[in-house]
């Protein structure tokens, strides 16, 4: 990570770190770095702007467009819109590149700007460095005048080219679905509800009444709480939860039980290995990903491959090895064959095909997963370095594996951003584990804090 950049773009309280003059200048940098190859062929280059709902979007989104102008490049403004559907239009049509504003699941406070290829996908390290780099000599880069200077179209229907697509991917109704959606107040307010109806389900929306403050409050795929108090109150057959911009899905089964990130891939993918669209037979998932997850995948014959904590991690792992599906115990689902990013709402439809078309329970689907307890501590230290070699960290590590054996698992990991170093253990014993990962934090604490 640079010194903007971070796993998922650029990110900081609004008008503070991430300011009109910081958007202002990545909207020039990125517009020039991403925009080159449609200058060299004569064509005059544009680029897609979506974003969520916050009060500072329409402030950043001001600004960015305005670099972007100056380079001399068109701008598409999308108005609302889920990542995940300006990654698909950028791919599907003739832009150059797609830029979305959005934190995510963060506080409304909270603002980022993540940039798209012409091919839909996240950029490269090398990229967001050269965008950077750039960034210093943001005053050196053209400045075309008259008539180059570029101009601005509004497409605030474009979604529905987005939504139409989704509902190609899957060729089921979800006629007779009684489904209770809650939209976090953020990009999914308008679209879920939409999406769902058309398909014949029975949507009743949480949460889908975006001020500018409230997106992520108390809702959504982090806060699911409400949620799953609804659906058990009207005896429905499923809810949804979005984040703010729709990239993750939390569901609840029929009664009011979480099926979280780890679990949806396995309910998906089983069905898919059965379809035979499961490509190479193989998920990708995260080291995060709940013990359980390998061991029902593994009864099935289908093998996993793990990454570091991020879904460009996964996203890179399921390009290099020619998979299809991937994804994160956060609800990041990423279904290639239809999207190049995790796609909330891509998500819960594959879902509710999956409860459809096996005529059964979203409960009785997730149970063929066993979770097993999982404990996590972080440990502040003053230098993260250094624990992989220390012997007595180590020692305490082994004793642990080796109590734990076949039925569970430790994983020790540095923070990417923090200065942290992160205990987690797996194991049939929650109280069993707590002792063992804080007897590995004691270690760490008194070796390296």
């Amino acid at each position: 990570m640079g010194k903007y950049f971070g796993t998922d773009g650029v990110r900081g309280v609004a008008n503070r770190e991430l300011t009109p003059e910081l958007a202002y200048q990545l909207g020039r940098v990125g517009a020039y770095v991403l925009t080159k190859n449609g200058e060299e062929a004569g064509t005059r280059p544009s680029v897609l702007v979506g974003r969520d709902t916050r009060l500072s979007g329409e402030m950043l989104e001001a600004a960015l467009v305005a670099g972007m102008l100056s380079i001399g490049v068109d701008v598409i403004r999308l108005g609302v819109i889920s990542t995940p559907g300006v990654a698909y239009l950028t791919r599907e049509g003739t832009a150059s590149a797609g830029v979305m504003i959005s934190a995510s699941h963060n506080p409304f406070e909270d603002n980022g700007i993540k940039f798209f290829g012409a091919d839909g996908f996240k950029l490269s390290d090398e990229m967001e460095e050269e965008i950077e780099s750039l960034l210093e000599q943001v005053d050196q880069l053209p400045r075309p005048e008259g008539a180059k200077i570029g101009r601005v179209e509004s497409q605030p229907k474009a979604y529905q080219r987005y939504l139409e697509h989704l509902r190609e991917a899957i060729q089921t109704d979800l006629c007779g679905m009684d489904i209770i959606v809650d939209c976090s107040n953020g990009a999914a307010s308008k679209l879920a509800p939409i999406l769902l109806r058309d398909l014949g389900a029975d949507v009743t929306a949480l949460h889908a009444d975006p001020d500018g403050i409230n997106i992520n409050v108390d809702s959504g795929s982090t806060h699911p709480e409400r949620l799953q108090h609804e659906v058990v109150q009207r005896q429905a057959h499923l809810g949804l939860a979005f984040d703010g911009d729709a990239d993750r899905l939390i569901a609840v089964d029929e009664r009011g039980e979480l099926v979280d990130g780890d679990q949806i891939l396995y309910i998906c993918g089983s069905f898919m290995r059965e379809m035979e669209e499961l490509k190479g037979n193989t998920i990708v998932t995260t080291v995060m990903s709940n013990i359980g997850f390998f061991k029902a995948t593994g009864a099935l014959g289908i093998q996993s491959e793990k990454t570091k904590v991020g879904d460009r991690y996964v996203m890179e792992a399921m390009r290099e090895g020619g998979f299809n599906l991937g994804g994160e115990q956060s609800g990041h689902i990423i279904f290639l064959d239809h999207n190049t990013t995790g796609d909330g709402m891509l998500t819960a439809l594959q879902l509710c095909r999956v409860v459809k078309e096996k005529g059964t329970t979203l409960h009785l689907l997730a149970e063929e997963m066993k979770k097993y307890p999982q404990t996590l501590v972080n440990v502040p230290v003053k230098e993260k370095n250094g624990w992989e070699n220390n012997t007595v960290i180590q020692g305490r590590i082994k004793e642990v594996e080796h109590a734990l054996g076949d039925e569970g698992r430790v994983l020790v990991r540095p923070s990417g951003t923090e200065p942290l170093i992160r205990v987690m253990a797996e194991g049939p014993d929650a109280d069993q584990l707590n002792e063992y990962v804080n007897g590995i934090a004691e270690a760490i604490r008194t070796e390296l804090a």
